[in-house]
This record gives structure tokens, sequence and C-alpha cells, in this order.
């Protein structure tokens, strides 16, 4: 701050973006709000380099409009060739509706939508001067849609873990705690994780400790509150309520304590563009189970030096054989695939973020200063 100058510039007209404007045609028409955001934005003070990290690309000829480098640093796609596979084979899930998957004449119309959408992002997209984007499989994706791969460039969030990489990896295994952080929004498919607990819990021998499975998240909305009661209910249904807790809307202080006293961090959200609760459970000493797809399985839960860091799995049963391995492995074995974990993690550290970050910038910085 004592080197650059910073003005804070008030918009009056970010309801245009609000999700609530767009009951239909979401994607659309919170990308056109967006340009209507940016033109005031951008008629109130119109800077040299224009950063978005929100994800609004529409906005990006409109910058180049006025003269601005775009850079961006892109978390994930807002749409992907994922979805678009989805819709066509018909495939229920939170981003496509079971009614529209159930009508091949609906999943058609909205699969043209898509591939229209999809024309669109990607020529809007190419007016970026550089697109950082934090991931390996969002960088594959962003590569496809936008076609600007030498000025696509992958840096790492900033995930800072200092807390976590000083706790203690010994754990209690006596009654091996299970730790699933995320919050209770459909994606995250706490059902999944669930089930499989429940699945392990009948597969343990009967003389072993028996696990407890911890949910930590917070509810945004009512939708979520019912979410988090319909997984108390299923607790019951699968009677196991009594080996698992539910901690809603904990002090980061209470995180750290749960995550210290974890032998596992769970993780099931597909397609997850990175994955920063992963990274988490490894500073933490949780060894991870994470959904074997985007983020966790391309650039996170990948050997260190050799040593397996955590696990991959995607269907109820394969979590369950995860648990069951990881809470039965000898203790050496344990603390040697969790330190392999934490070491692991600090390759995803606030330093790193700022170093990747800074090279990454520097070429189009020094070309327009010139």
């Amino acid at each position: 701050m004592n080197v650059l100058c910073y003005q804070v510039v008030h918009l009056y007209n970010r309801k245009w973006v609000e999700e609530t404007m767009y009951p239909r045609f979401t994607m659309i028409g919170q990308s056109f709000g967006s340009v209507y955001l940016s033109w005031e934005a951008l008629c109130k003070f119109t800077p040299l380099y224009y950063l978005d990290t929100s994800g609004y690309a529409f906005t990006y000829p409109i910058a180049r409009l006025f003269g601005c480098k775009v850079i961006t640093y892109t978390h994930y796609p807002t749409i992907s060739l994922d979805m678009l596979s989805r819709v066509h084979e018909q495939n229920s899930m939170y981003n496509n509706d079971a009614f529209i998957a159930k009508s091949a004449l609906l999943s058609w119309c909205k699969v043209v939508y898509y591939m229209i959408f999809s024309w669109m992002y990607g020529i809007v997209g190419s007016c970026a001067h550089l697109a950082m984007v934090n991931s390996s499989w969002t960088k594959s994706h962003i590569e496809k849609l936008w076609g600007i791969t030498a000025r696509i460039k992958r840096v790492y969030p900033p995930c800072d873990t200092s807390t976590l990489q000083v706790l203690p990896l010994e754990r209690p295994m006596q009654s091996p705690k299970i730790i699933s952080v995320a919050q209770f929004r459909p994606e995250k498919a706490h059902l999944l994780q669930l089930e499989a607990f429940a699945v392990a819990v009948k597969n343990l021998d009967a003389d072993l400790p028996r696990p407890k499975l911890q949910f930590v998240g917070s509810c945004r909305n009512e939708a979520d509150e019912k979410r988090l009661q319909d997984l108390r209910d299923r607790a019951n249904q699968l009677k196991v309520d009594s080996d698992v807790e539910f901690h809603k809307n904990v002090l980061y202080s209470e995180l750290v304590k749960l995550l210290g006293g974890a032998a596992v961090g769970i993780h099931s959200m597909v397609d997850e563009h990175f994955g920063i609760s992963v990274v988490e459970y490894m500073a933490s000493g949780a060894i991870p189970i994470a959904h074997n797809s985007a983020g966790p399985k391309m650039d996170i839960v990948l050997p260190e030096e050799g040593k397996q860091t955590g696990c991959l799995a995607q269907s109820v049963q394969e979590y369950a054989d995860a648990i069951v391995k990881i809470i039965t492995m000898p203790e050496p074995e344990r603390l040697e695939m969790a330190t392999a974990a934490r070491r692991r993690a600090l390759r995803f550290s606030e330093q790193r973020f700022s170093e990747d970050f800074k090279a990454a910038i520097r070429p189009v910085w020094f070309h327009t200063s010139r």
C-alpha cells in the first residue's frame, strides 16, 4: 500500500449479477448483468489493468474497449464440458434439474442453450491478456473453451495452513474421528459420506474401535437447514446416529481443534475445481479421502517424494473401503502417510501463491510499462 494508490468505487447495479434475479437462464442472465455492472464501474473509473476474480468473463470485451489490460484469476469456468456431457446424457444432478433430465426434448433444448453459451463464453474469454487458473482441471477446460493456451497460467490458490501445520500428527485411535468440512450444499454430497460411513462401520470387526463421523459446516439458507435435518434423519435410519456429530457454524478455533483430533478427512464433491478443504485436511494431519476427479485427483492427493498422501474414491463402497483401510492401518504406516500429506500441503502455501502470481503477471506488467 506504500507503493500503490487505491480508490474504492461504489457501484449501485450489483443486483444484476445476483442469482435470485434469474430463476431461469441464470448463466446468461448473470453474464449480461455483469456487463451492465462493469460498464458502470469502468465509466466511474478506468484502470490500466482490469483484474477479474469473480468469473465475469463477459466483461472482458468491455474492459478492452476502455483500453484496459485484462487479467483474470479464474476459479472455475462458468460452463464446462462436463456440464454439457451430463445434460446430453440426461443425468440428474444439482446443476441439472431432474424434471429436465427426464425429458429428451428439454434436455436437447438445454444442450443447445449450453452450446450457444459456451461459444459466447469462448469468444469473451479469449479477450483476456492473461488468464490465471487455480488448478489443472480448470486449466484444461479454459484452454478448450477460450483457445488462448499461451496466455493461460496455473497458479494454485493461497492456502493459509500455518496454524494447522503445527498440530501433532498423533491421533487418538481408540475412537477414530472422520471429519467432513463443507457447507451443507447439495454438490458437497454429504449423503454419500454418511452412507459410506454406515457401510464402513458395518464392515468393521466387532473388536475394533468404533469410529465417529463429524460433519462441520455452515448453512446459508432454509434449504441448507433442511439438508442438514435430512442428514440427521438419515443417520437415524442407518442406525449410526450415536456415531455421527453435527457442528454448525463453528468458530475457526473450534475447527482447528476438530481437525487436530481427526484421523481422516473426507471430501466427496464431483469435479471440485481445486479443493482447499482437502489441503487443510492434509496440513492438519488428517489423511484425506477425496473424490476421484478434478482438483483433488489432478493436483492435490498425489504422491509426495514417492509416498502416498491419501485416498481417492467415487462410489459408496470405495469410500467405505478407504475409511476401513485408514482407521485399521498400523500406526507407523498412518504417521508416514500423514507426514507425506503434510509436506504435500506446503505446495499450496501463501508464499507459493505470491511467487507464482508475480511470475505470471510480470510479462503483462513489464510489457505495458515499456
